[in-house]
């Protein structure tokens, strides 16, 4: 007889307080059985916690190798190229992402010409290896997505009187809802905490218009129960508690890696002097946005297509 099981989604985001690039909210979709719990409710082993745990510290926008590996592994390993393996993690199509975009501004977010992969075959197998050996104690990973809010979607937000945190709730609602539809039952979700929220209820979006019920709601953690979907659960430094959020934070790692440096490296072509920048509030992307104004005003790149208006930072 099958063990019982239940289905799991862990949730994080990536670049919530960046100046350049898009927020990437990614989920991990697993089935678990008892045992698969008890597995997930402890510690990581230490073999597989050299390659697991806070993705700040694993990996920086000049290695972002492992995510690149977790995802590719996550996908089946036999991608040919960054393009393909980010339209298998997108939940977005290619047509919805680009649909913000000025025709002549695409190719600095969207130009794969210049991308790669970084990770070695050894790091794929590696990390297969992780992936069997949860199987074999009962967690399945099914599926793992990624939801993109390029730039301009967060500037726009912000016009409309929203701000990064809201589009942040939202990404994580579609996520939740596409992958509580692979598994086809209730499912747990468990995600990480959207800025200092306490109270979720009154910023759904695409769960506005479901009955739930309030289960907690605190600094700590703040938790929903909907009936047919199952239990929504924002938790605190969940990036550092749950292997499945932590899991989803590498992968979006990546692929907020991956956004970052087209638009770095759409600048840098043909320009020896520019760095590549991490895109966030530091020294080196300060001066990669200064010496990049003559370019962009010839382009006629839109502030809005480049740089997060301050409250949308």
């Amino acid at each position: 007889m099958e063990p019982a099981k239940t289905f799991r989604i862990g949730v994080d985001e990536n670049g919530l307080g960046a100046r350049l690039g898009p927020l990437v909210v990614t989920a991990v979709l697993a089935s678990v059985t008892e045992q698969g719990a008890r597995v997930l409710g402890r510690r990581p082993p230490k073999r597989l916690a050299q390659d697991l745990g806070d993705s700040k510290q694993l990996m920086s926008h000049k290695d972002f190798a492992l995510g690149e590996a977790w995802a590719r592994a996550l996908t089946g390993g036999d991608v040919a190229e960054p393009k393909t393996l980010f339209e298998s993690l997108s939940l977005e199509k290619d047509e919805e992402l680009r649909s913000p975009c000025p025709s002549h501004v695409e190719e600095q977010c969207w130009s794969e010409v210049r991308d790669a992969f970084v990770a070695e075959a050894e790091d794929v197998a590696r990390v297969k290896k992780h992936i069997g050996w949860w199987a074999d104690r009962g967690v399945v990973i099914h599926a793992v997505r990624s939801s993109v809010v390029c730039t301009k979607k967060l500037n726009d937000s912000k016009s409309a009187g929203g701000n990064r945190f809201i589009s942040d709730l939202h990404a994580m609602e579609r996520l939740v809802l596409d992958l509580h539809g692979m598994a086809g039952t209730e499912i747990t979700a468990v995600c990480g905490k959207v800025g200092g929220m306490g109270d979720y209820s009154k910023f759904f979006g695409p769960l506005s218009m479901r009955l739930h019920a309030v289960l907690a709601q605190g600094k700590a953690q703040s938790a929903y129960h909907f009936p047919g979907l199952g239990e929504l659960r924002f938790v605190r430094d969940a990036d550092a508690k749950d292997s499945l959020v932590m899991l989803a934070s590498i992968v979006g790692k990546y692929v907020r890696e991956l956004l970052m440096s087209r638009v770095s490296g759409y600048y840098r072509h043909g320009d020896d002097t520019l760095e590549a920048v991490s895109g966030y509030h530091d020294p080196v992307t300060s001066r990669f946005v200064k010496a990049t104004s003559l370019v962009r005003k010839q382009r006629r790149i839109p502030d809005s297509c480049f740089e997060r208006a301050r409250d949308a930072q």
